[in-house]
C-alpha cells in the first residue's frame, strides 16, 4: 500500500498577485476547476492507494479539509507544522509517523501545486518504482525536459532512459538551477531530467538516510511528534523541539548524499506552474498564443495572457506581445513575459512599502467561511460575509466598533448579550460596542450578509473571544 504525503505550505510570490501568503497557488484553481492542491489529491487515489496524510501549517488547515470535502477525499491525518523549517523535516516525520502506524507500507512524499495532467501515467510511473523501493531503494522522479529551463534542478543519469514502460535507472547526481547555456547542453545530451521533488521511500529506508545523512535532526522531530497533540482532528507537532530542526531541504539533507537512489523517468506532461510565463503554456491559447480567463478581451495581441479574476472587472488588451496581465480586484500585475520569473521581486518591494497586498488576499478565509472589504473610510468599513452551513463565528466582543448585519441570503442565528434570534433574507440586526456576540448559519445553504463597521479602530486584531469552536486564540 502507497500513501501519499501531500507538502501544502508555502507562498508562491511568483504567481503574486493571484497567489500570496494568506493563500498561496495551491488552493487556488488555475488551470482549471479544481485547485492544484485537489488535484494533485484526486491524481493520488486509487488502488493500492491509502488516503493521503497532509503536512500543512495552522493558517492553512481548515482550507485543506474544506478542499479536501468538495471532492469526496477523508484523510488519512493532517500534521500541522508549527513553522516551516523546509521540506526535509517534514519528510522526516512523515516517514516517523507512518513507521508507527504501517511500517510495511510506501510513502510518496508530493508537492501539492503541480500540474500532471495524465493521472494514469502517473501512477503506472509510481508503481514502476514500488518494487525497488520495497526493497529500500529511495526513488525520486525525473520529469523528460521539453525545453532548456533554468528555473529547475537537475537529474544527471548514470545511464541512458531504456526505451517503453518507465523503470529505475541509476542517479549519477543532482545538478543545481543552471544558467541557459549550461541547461541546453543538457537537455540536447539525453541524460538529464528535471528534478520534479517526488519521492517514492519506505518508512524504514528514509528514517536509516537521515541516521546516515542527518542524524541530528531525528531527536527533535521525533520530540516534535511524541509530544504534539490532537486538536479538533489535527495533529499539531510540538513547537519547541520543532524550532530545533535544521531548516534545510531533503536533497541538501539525505537525497544528494544517498547512494541508494533511483530515478523514474516521467515522460509525460508536467509543471510546477513556477511563475506566470508556466502559466500560460498550461492555459488553453488561440491561434495567436492568446490565453483568456474571466472576462478578459484581447484585440491584435499575440503570446499573450489575460486574467480577470473579478466578474465585475472587465480587462481589455489592444496590442499587446509577449505580456502577461493579471488582474486582481485589489492590484494588478502587468510584466513583459520573459520577466515573469522577477515578480518575487515586485512582492519584495510592496512588503518595503507596507502595502497589505503583498501578503494578504482580498477574501479572508476563515474556518466557518470567509470575508471580504468592500469599502473602507474614515471611521466605517463595509464587508460581505460567507458563512457556511452549519458553521458559526466565534463568541466575540470588540472594543472600538459597533456592527450593523444585513442578511442578503440565507438566515443567520444571532445571539447578543445572551438573547438569540433569527435574522433572514432582507432583515438586519445591530451589535452594540462592547456587546458579547455570535453569528451562526442554522441552514443548509451558504448565508450572506452585508456588515457595516462603525468605530474609531476596525483592525481585525479588535476581537476578544469568549469561546470558538474552532479553537483558535
Amino acid at each position: 500500500m502507497i500513501t501519499p504525503v501531500l507538502l501544502c505550505g508555502g507562498s508562491g510570490t511568483r504567481l503574486w498577485p493571484l497567489s500570496r501568503k494568506s493563500y498561496p497557488k495551491q488552493f487556488v484553481p488555475l488551470t482549471g476547476e479544481q485547485t492544484l492542491f485537489q488535484a494533485s489529491a484526486l491524481r493520488l487515489t486509487g488502488e493500492g492507494i491509502a488516503p493521503p496524510v497532509i503536512l500543512t501549517n495552522s493558517d492553512f488547515r481548515f482550507i485543506v479539509t474544506e478542499q479536501l470535502t468538495e471532492i469526496g477525499i477523508d484523510p488519512g491525518a493532517i500534521l500541522i507544522e508549527p513553522e516551516g523549517r523546509n521540506t526535509a523535516p517534514a519528510v522526516l516525520a512523515a516517514a516517523l509517523w507512518q513507521q508507527a502506524r504501517d511500517p510495511d507500507s510506501l510513502i510518496l512524499v508530493a508537492p501539492s501545486d503541480h500540474v500532471i495532467p495524465d493521472a494514469q501515467a502517473f501512477r503506472a510511473a509510481i508503481q514502476a518504482g514500488a518494487e525497488a523501493a520495497g526493497a529500500g531503494t529511495l526513488i525520486t522522479f525525473g520529469i523528460q525536459p521539453t525545453q532548456p529551463e533554468t528555473g529547475y534542478g537537475y537529474l544527471e543519469l548514470a545511464e541512458d532512459i531504456p526505451p517503453g514502460d518507465p523503470v529505475p535507472v541509476m542517479l549519477e547526481r543532482f545538478v543545481e538551477k543552471p544558467d541557459l547555456d549550461q541547461a541546453t547542453r543538457m537537455v540536447q545530451s539525453g541524460r538529464f531530467l528535471w528534478n520534479a521533488g517526488l519521492f517514492l521511500f519506505s518508512p524504514a529506508a528514509m528514517i536509516a538516510a537521515f541516521e546516515a545523512h542527518a542524524p541530528d535532526m531525528i531527536p527533535p522531530v521525533a520530540e516534535a511528534l511524541d509530544t504534539g497533540r490532537s486538536d479538533l482532528g489535527f495533529f499539531r507537532l510540538a513547537p519547541d523541539p520543532w524550532a530545533g530542526a535544521e531548516d534545510i531541504s531533503i536533497d541538501y539533507a539525505v537525497m544528494e548524499k544517498a547512494r541508494n537512489l533511483s530515478v523514474i523517468p516521467y515522460q509525460g506532461r508536467w509543471s510546477d506552474l513556477g511563475g506566470w510565463d508556466a502559466v500560460w503554456r498550461e492555459s488553453g491559447q488561440d491561434s495567436d498564443g492568446v490565453a483568456l480567463k474571466g472576462p478578459a478581451t484581447a484585440l491584435e495581441c499575440q503570446n499573450t495572457l489575460l486574467r480577470a479574476e473579478d466578474t465585475g472587472q472587465p480587462v481589455v488588451g489592444i496590442g499587446l506581445k509577449d505580456t502577461i496581465v493579471v488582474a486582481m480586484p485589489d492590484a494588478v500585475l502587468v510584466a513583459d513575459a520573459a520577466r515573469a520569473q522577477e515578480v518575487k521581486t515586485a512582492v519584495a518591494a510592496l512588503k518595503a512599502q507596507s502595502a497589505k497586498q503583498a501578503e494578504q488576499f482580498p477574501k479572508d478565509h476563515r474556518p466557518w467561511g470567509w470575508f471580504e472589504s468592500l469599502a473602507i473610510g474614515e471611521r466605517f468599513q463595509v464587508k460581505r460575509i460567507v458563512v457556511h452551513p452549519g458553521a458559526a463565528l466565534s463568541l466575540q466582543s470588540h472594543h472600538h466598533r459597533s456592527e450593523h448585519w444585513i442578511v442578503v441570503a440565507g438566515t443567520a442565528k444571532v445571539t447578543i448579550d445572551g438573547t438569540e434570534q433569527l435574522v433572514s433574507e432582507n432583515q438586519s440586526v445591530y451589535i452594540p460596542l462592547g456587546a458579547v456576540h455570535r453569528m451562526e448559519n442554522p441552514g443548509k445553504l451558504p448565508m450572506v450578509l452585508i456588515e457595516v463597521q462603525t468605530g474609531g479602530y476596525l483592525g481585525e486584531d479588535d476581537i476578544i473571544r469568549y469561546e470558538d469552536v474552532y479553537a483558535r486564540d
